[in-house]
């Protein structure tokens, strides 16, 4: 499955961000891709939020920055999260 195949996010696994800072959202996202890395999810849905754009921001440049992020995008219908595919073992 890649990115442009995404049609329903329920069933992803899912990281929500509200109420971390950025330094904990960091942590988090990295730790996130790595166990999903492992159990050989390639997409995944990270809730940032819309608010300041904080969140948002430290999302994005964590991901730009993880050697196991093929691509990102924003959900279209739900701007405030960001689907993800990482690279997976076959």
């Amino acid at each position: 499955m890649t990115l442009n195949d995404v049609i329903f996010i329920d069933n992803l696994p899912t990281l929500d961000l509200h109420g971390f800072d950025r330094v904990t959202a960091h942590m988090m996202i990295n730790d996130f891709i790595k166990e999903n890395y492992r159990l050989k999810q390639n997409i995944i849905v990270i809730i940032h939020g819309i608010g300041s754009g904080i969140i948002y921001n430290e999302t994005k440049e964590t991901l730009k920055k993880n050697k196991l992020v093929i691509d990102f995008k924003t959900n279209y219908h739900n701007n405030g999260c960001t689907i993800v595919e990482i690279m997976v073992d076959k």
